[in-house]
């Protein structure tokens, strides 16, 4: 009889296998969930921290420049103080330089208003003091052109949304200030003044002390400035000839020459040309290398551009002014250059250039009565992540009077990013500063 030996069968069922196959599926799909996930928050971490060190640095440099706007050697302001009349309130005049060169503008980078433009003065045929409209002057823009007051396309170009285009919506300004670290100190020994027996100013003679520019940098038919910290003329030169520059009377006015000024003092001599810095602010559009297209942060110096940094799609300025009550309130642009239409005064100042008295406005005087600047920024990330919820792509923009957070098409914003185009899955933030002038606030 036959022995027969029997054998089990090993293995896994078809049944059995799927079901693993299920589980290894769901396993996989929950750490590929998990690593997306992981990854798109390290991305949006990592531009909002990108986004984050953009913004401060920008309010920083913007903060920096605004601090300095209508400065002067040593203080806007001197004199003696007048009684504002309303409130027996005592305050200091503003000091301007007086102006005996004939053309200033000349001198000066990035002139937003001209002589003979309505409502400013006609050129003017004698000395006069530096107007506040040459001081500062800033533009409200929205998504329409032109900005209020329209902003020079001799310099700027109009907005758009095309590369190299001004940003839809963003405002700009000008503002100007003496370079703090530049100039000669005429000390009576190595710079020294000459003047006639009536005290007018004949020639300069330079003597560079150490850390002061080299007087190869003073260049044929640049203006000089000469300032203490009561007062300051800006007046024409000869080419400077072994260190002496003497004053050239035919690119001043006929009959009037600048006034010699004591050594106690403290005088000092500046090249306008360069010295007197014009500073514009303003958005351009970019590229960004990738094809998309991005905000720039443009810092204008003497006629040069250059980027500060990018993804900012908004620029707003608010100007704190004081009156000639000694109040302070918080303008636009336009509020600013035409006084609320008319409705405030200026503060005491030096006569206008059509010898008016201070009472009497002149037209764009209270850019020199500017105390402070509050500014706005927005800040983008600038690469567009589709992964954002609705949450995370809202925002707060305060000059739009926006301050809880509204998605990026919200009706009540004054521009919206697809109208400056600008992707809108980004994360945005809003940075602001209060910056306050002080050479007006010694």
């Amino acid at each position: 009889m036959g022995h027969f030996s029997a054998h089990k069968q090993h293995g896994i069922t078809l049944i059995e296998l799927m079901v693993a196959m299920v589980l290894g599926l769901l396993v996989a799909a929950g750490i590929v969930t998990v690593f997306a996930s992981t990854s798109n928050s390290n991305k949006a971490q990592t531009q909002l921290a990108l986004l984050q060190e953009e913004g401060r640095f920008a309010i920083t440099r913007l903060s920096n420049d605004l601090r300095m706007a209508n400065g002067q050697y040593c203080s806007n302001t001197g004199g003696v103080a007048s009684n504002t009349g309303s409130n027996n309130l005592y305050m200091d005049g503003l000091r301007s330089p007086k102006v005996y060169a004939k053309d200033l503008l000349g001198a000066l980078s990035d002139v937003t208003t001209n002589w003979n433009v309505a409502p400013y003065p006609a050129t003017p045929v004698a000395p006069y003091y530096l107007p506040a409209f040459l001081s500062m002057r800033g533009y409200d823009c929205s998504k329409t052109s032109p900005c209020t007051p329209d902003v020079p396309a001799t310099f700027l170009k109009t907005m758009g949304t095309s590369v190299g285009a001004r940003v839809v919506g963003a405002s700009v300004l000008t503002l100007r200030y003496m370079s703090p670290s530049r100039g000669w100190t005429l000390d009576g020994i190595n710079s020294t003044v000459s003047a006639d027996s009536n005290g007018k100013l004949k020639s300069v003679t330079l003597k560079p002390a150490t850390g002061e520019p080299a007087l190869s940098e003073f260049q044929a038919g640049h203006l000089a400035m000469l300032a203490d910290c009561s007062n300051a003329q800006i007046f024409a030169v000869d080419a400077p000839s072994s260190g002496v520059l003497n004053v050239r009377a035919a690119d001043n006015f006929s009959e009037s020459s600048p006034i010699n000024q004591q050594l106690q003092s403290a005088p000092r001599l500046f090249d306008l040309n360069t010295d007197l810095l014009t500073v514009t602010y303003f958005l351009q559009v970019i590229d960004d290398g990738n094809g998309r297209k991005v905000g720039a942060l443009m810092r204008r110096v003497n006629g040069t551009s250059e980027e500060v940094v990018r993804g900012v799609e908004r620029l707003d300025f608010l100007y704190g002014v004081e009156d000639s009550n000694g109040s302070t309130r918080y303008l636009s642009a336009s509020g600013v250059d035409t006084r609320v239409n008319g409705a405030i005064n200026c503060p005491a100042s030096v006569p206008s250039v059509d010898s008016s008295a201070p009472a009497s406005n002149p037209a764009g005087c209270l850019w020199r009565a500017v105390k402070s600047i509050e500014v706005h920024i927005l800040m983008d990330g600038q690469v567009p992540l589709y992964t954002l919820t609705p949450n995370e792509l809202s925002y707060t923009y305060v000059a739009d009077k926006i301050t809880e957070p509204k998605a990026p098409d919200d009706a009540g914003r004054v521009v919206k990013p697809v109208e400056q185009g600008f992707a809108n899955p980004v994360l945005r933030r809003e940075f602001s500063a209060m910056v306050s002038l002080r050479n007006y606030n010694p």
